[in-house]
């Protein structure tokens, strides 16, 4: 069975202004990243802020132009097609976005948010639309009375579940999930959590979810990927990668999640030092400058991904 993403060394850098006859600066958001995500399979993207995990979602549906590299969606090459040629695709590739009132025209109501998918990508009759909006209410568990409402009158949970029913309107094959839930109460997260769950099971759709929580990675996905400055420095399957993790970044990150058993007493890996910058990253390997297993060569020679498990890989010179 092929991949529904595949993505081929992926970079993304951003220019950055500077003064008269000075050399060109980069911010290397993305850098030579490569996974793939499976029909059906939901995959993690983990990390701190910066490591450029919205960027690689947002380079797949095309809304940021990669710099380099290729994304291939169900075995087509998606990353040169011009806005016409990338048009059918456009259904099939969907996102939910951190923050729903932003992602959310005020100016529409709820109905007219729901409808203009299918005004644009169908052929569908006013009737036909209508009964296919309050469908979608259902499936999200919300009524035919919020057609008529518009974003403000919404609570952050209801604004989410509108989100994500725009999102899946015309059926889509993959659901780019930018931090869905971090804006959300706790008790609301839990169910937007299992409605995206059960949608998924019964739309089969394949899911990138990027997010903080280490928790709900784990929840979540069938595949973590851990990112560090624009890298991709381990990746697996999430019981493997989250349960037994091999790079000393995937460690020091696994140390500070708290535990919810009081009993179990967990060793803190403090890193030294800052994150680098994406404008001028360290030479080598991009952990080198917090690393406690750092050698000559880590500042050298930046590694490549070696296999550790089935479908367990880390970009690490000393495992």
């Amino acid at each position: 069975m092929s991949p529904l993403i595949e993505v081929k060394r992926l970079k993304k850098y951003f220019p950055i202004k500077t003064g008269f006859l000075r050399k060109p600066l980069y911010v290397h958001a993305v850098d030579d990243v490569s996974f793939v995500i499976e029909k059906g399979e939901v995959m993690a993207l983990v990390g701190e802020s910066g490591s450029g995990k919205t960027t690689v979602g947002r380079c797949i549906l095309r809304i940021l132009e990669p710099t380099s590299g290729q994304i291939l969606f169900d075995e087509v090459d998606i990353t040169r097609l011009k806005p016409r040629e990338l048009k059918p695709f456009r259904p099939k590739m969907q996102a939910v976005f951190q923050d729903p009132y932003l992602s959310l025209n005020p100016r529409k109501t709820v109905g007219q948010i729901l409808s203009d998918p299918f005004k644009i990508h169908t052929d569908l009759s006013r009737e036909e639309i209508m009964n296919k909006v309050i469908k979608l209410l259902e499936d999200v568990g919300l009524t035919e009375e919020f057609i008529h409402r518009y974003p403000y009158e919404l609570s952050g949970g209801q604004l989410q579940r509108i989100a994500i029913a725009r999102a899946i309107a015309l059926d889509p094959e993959f659901v780019f999930l930018d931090e869905p839930t971090s804006s959300l109460d706790v008790s609301v997260q839990a169910q937007i959590l299992n409605l995206l769950i059960d949608l998924q099971k019964k739309k089969d759709a394949a899911y990138l979810f990027v997010t903080h929580n280490i928790h709900l990675a784990k929840f979540m996905a069938d595949r973590v990927g851990v990112m560090y400055v624009g890298k991709i420095l381990e990746i697996g399957p999430a019981g493997e990668v989250l349960g037994k993790p091999k790079h000393p970044y995937t460690k020091a990150l696994l140390s500070a999640v708290p535990d919810p058993d009081p009993e179990i007493k967990k060793r803190r890996i403090i890193l030294p030092g800052d994150v680098p910058t994406p404008i001028n990253p360290p030479p080598g390997c991009r952990f080198q400058t917090r690393c406690w297993m750092v050698g000559e060569i880590c500042k050298k020679k930046a590694p490549e991904m070696i296999k550790v498990g089935k479908d367990h890989y880390v970009a690490c010179h000393f495992v």
